[in-house]
């Protein structure tokens, strides 16, 4: 008889393995017998019989299916992270990390003060136009920029909603009524591992407030800010990211119905959260996003020609970007930057 494979043996002992409760015995055909005692004598095929044994003792199968999953996302975020730490020095501003949502309001001070007295953040920059109106401001909220800016006529208000994880969401939770927010959702234990919550502020804008309770946040590459879209269609904007961001969905999870319930979607390094509209709930507004790329002009063709809408084709700023504008197929913005030195965020 020819030598059979380790592959072939390691089959043929499996195979033994879970036609028996209690392990090996000898098949009714010699070759099987042969080839199980032969696996069990092999070192290596040995100790993969082992796993198959601790294998056969798992929990049920919704148990292995929702471990599998949440094995599966932890693997993504922690690659995403590493791409966070490798990209950062290259393209991006310091300690810019996130994909920032950038507001445009009615009354920019007034937003900047309950970005700052409800939600913990802190003032990096403001800079007005000649009206005295704010052009750009940014202010931090834990290890991510957030960036806004009065409304213009060519910039209308748009309400926006944000996954803000921090360190104590009951605390966040509280100065964000107290700093004039209205509750949407009661903070909660939620089965996916976060304390829960949600307001809305007196401009429209939408705040999930969280903190990871039964994981920890490092091991998921969790940023403090991540924009978060409502959409009909979540899975046509994957597509369209893939395509004409470069982006990668990082685990995606479906309901029944095929929808999406949440996903993950990163680009350059940085992330933002996504699922359908459920039920009744509406589709986001349109966004309006900041993201830094290694190479604003590539990007912009590349968006250009799979699907997005040229806003303003590429240019040098004199603030030391070169950056671009581009529309997406729901109606978001993207202001596409390479941080080409200054040190400033943006302006």
């Amino acid at each position: 008889m020819p030598k059979r494979s380790p592959a072939v043996e390691l089959d043929l002992a499996i195979t033994a393995l879970l036609a028996t409760p209690g392990g090996f015995v000898e098949a009714p055909d010699k070759g099987e017998a042969d080839g199980a005692r032969r696996a069990k004598s092999s070192a290596e095929v040995s100790q993969l019989l082992t796993l198959v044994r601790d294998l056969r003792a798992m929990p049920r199968p919704e148990f292995k299916a929702a471990l599998k999953s949440k094995l599966h996302l932890r693997s993504f975020m922690s690659q995403a992270a590493a791409k966070i730490e490798k990209q950062t020095a290259s393209f991006r501003p310091p300690n810019f990390r996130n994909i920032a949502p950038y507001f445009l309001v009615e009354d920019a001070p007034k937003f900047i003060e309950f970005l700052v007295s409800g939600l913990g953040g802190k003032e990096t920059g403001r800079y007005l136009r000649p009206d005295g109106k704010v052009m750009h401001a940014a202010v931090a909220i834990g290890d991510s920029m957030i960036e806004l800016g009065d409304a213009n006529e060519q910039y209308a208000p748009r309400p926006m909603t944000v996954h803000l994880y921090v360190d104590d969401c009951d605390a966040t939770y509280a100065r964000a009524l107290e700093a004039g927010a209205t509750a949407l959702t009661p903070l909660a234990d939620q089965h996916w591992g976060d304390r829960w919550g949600a307001v809305k502020d007196s401009f429209g804008n939408t705040w999930y407030i969280a903190t990871p309770k039964t994981y920890d946040p490092a091991q998921y590459g969790l940023v403090s800010v991540q924009p978060y879209m409502n959409l009909r269609g979540a899975h046509k904007m994957i597509s369209f990211a893939e395509a004409a961001l470069g982006a990668q969905g990082l685990g995606v999870k479906e309901g029944p119905d095929g929808k999406i319930l949440h996903a993950t979607v990163e680009i350059a390094g940085s992330t933002f959260e996504l699922s359908d509209a459920q039920g009744g709930h509406e589709a986001s507004s349109p966004f309006y996003l900041h993201v830094y790329v290694p190479d604003t002009d590539a990007l912009y063709a590349q968006a250009v020609a799979n699907g997005a809408k040229g806003k303003t084709p590429p240019y040098t700023a004199p603030y030391g970007e070169r950056s671009a504008t581009i529309e997406d197929p729901f109606g978001n913005t993207w202001f596409l930057a390479t941080h080409l030195g200054q040190s400033e965020p943006s302006h």
